[in-house]
C-alpha cells in the first residue's frame, strides 16, 4: 500500500504545472510586530482620494525595516559594519534566488547546534528555510508578540557559520534567535557578512523540500533591513527526487540535495569567473 501511495503522490506531483508560492506575510493592520502586545497598526494614511475629488489615489505608509517579511543586513547588530556600506543595498542578489531546500524542525526545542547536525544538510547547501512550530501555532497571524517563538540558539547559530555553507537562512517568525539569545545570534549570523537571514515568512503552504527561491527586498541605501517579498517556485524534478529518496532528518542527502549541492557548485563557479 506504501508503495501504490507513493507513485500516487509522485505521479500527481508530476502532473501539476510549476507554480509560485508566496511565502510571504501580508502587511496589514494586526501582523505581530517584534515586543508589541497589539501589533502593526494605522500604517497607512491618504495622500489624495478620488473619492474627495482628487484626480487620482495616493497614499504613504510607515513601517520599520523589521515589518512583516523582511531581510536583515549585516548592519543590523553592528554598527562598524553599517558605516562601511554593509546595508540592504550591499546585500548579493546571487544569494536572494537560487536553489533552496524547505526544512521541518523538530517541534519540541529550538534550532540547537544539534537540531542543525541532525537535518543532515550536505555541504553545497547555499539557503533554507525553517518551518518551525511556529508555523503550527500560526504565530504570523496573531498580533499580540508570543515570547516562547521557536528560534535559533547562540550554538545553532555557530553550528551554521562553522559547519554548513548556508548563505540565506529563514525562519517563520520575527527573529532568527530566540528571545534570550537574539543580540549573540544575530551577531554570530551577520558578523560572517555573507549570512542572509529573512524572518516572518509564511510557511503554512511551504511543504518541506527542494524549491527554487526568490527574494527581494526595498533597495534601501544606508538602512539595516527592509520588508521583502519572497516566492518559491516549486521544482518538480526536484521535489519528485526528495520524495523518491526519502529526503528529511536522519536520512542520507538524496538524488535531488545533491543535484541542489552540484547547482550551488556551478553557480559559485560563475560568480567566480565573473569576478
Amino acid at each position: 500500500m506504501a508503495t501504490v501511495a507513493l507513485a500516487a503522490a509522485v505521479a500527481a506531483l508530476a502532473a501539476a504545472p510549476p507554480r509560485f508560492i508566496d511565502t510571504t506575510t501580508r502587511d496589514v493592520d494586526g501582523i505581530p510586530m517584534y515586543g508589541s502586545p497589539h501589533g502593526l497598526r494605522n500604517f497607512t494614511h491618504k495622500i489624495s482620494s478620488i473619492r474627495d475629488g482628487a484626480p487620482a489615489n495616493v497614499a504613504n505608509f510607515t513601517l520599520t525595516t523589521h515589518t512583516g517579511t523582511h531581510v536583515d543586513a549585516p548592519g543590523h547588530f553592528n554598527q562598524t559594519l553599517l558605516d562601511e556600506g554593509l546595508d540592504v543595498d550591499s546585500l548579493d542578489l546571487e544569494t536572494l534566488n537560487g536553489p533552496c531546500l524547505v526544512v521541518d524542525t523538530p517541534r519540541d526545542k529550538n534550532i540547537t547546534a544539534e537540531v542543525m547536525r541532525g537535518l543532515n544538510l550536505p555541504r553545497g547547501t547555499e539557503r533554507v528555510l525553517l518551518k518551525t512550530l511556529n508555523t503550527d501555532k500560526k504565530l504570523m497571524n496573531q498580533s499580540e508578540f508570543d515570547w516562547s517563538y521557536t528560534a535559533m540558539t547562540a550554538d545553532g547559530a555557530q553550528y551554521l557559520v562553522s559547519n554548513t555553507d548556508i548563505k540565506l537562512i529563514g525562519i517563520d517568525y520575527l527573529s532568527i534567535g530566540v528571545a534570550d539569545q537574539v543580540v549573540p545570534v544575530h551577531l554570530t549570523l551577520l558578523n560572517a557578512k555573507v549570512i542572509i537571514p529573512v524572518e516572518g515568512l509564511n510557511l503554512d503552504g511551504l511543504a518541506p523540500g527542494a524549491y527554487t527561491v526568490h527574494c527581494f527586498p526595498l533597495r534601501l541605501v544606508g538602512l539595516d533591513g527592509s520588508p521583502a517579498r519572497m516566492l518559491n517556485w516549486m521544482n518538480k524534478s526536484r521535489i519528485l527526487g526528495l520524495v523518491r529518496d526519502g529526503f528529511g532528518p536522519g536520512k542520507g542527502p538524496s538524488t535531488a540535495v545533491r543535484r541542489e549541492r552540484e547547482l550551488s557548485r556551478q553557480s559559485e563557479h560563475r560568480r567566480s569567473s565573473i569576478r
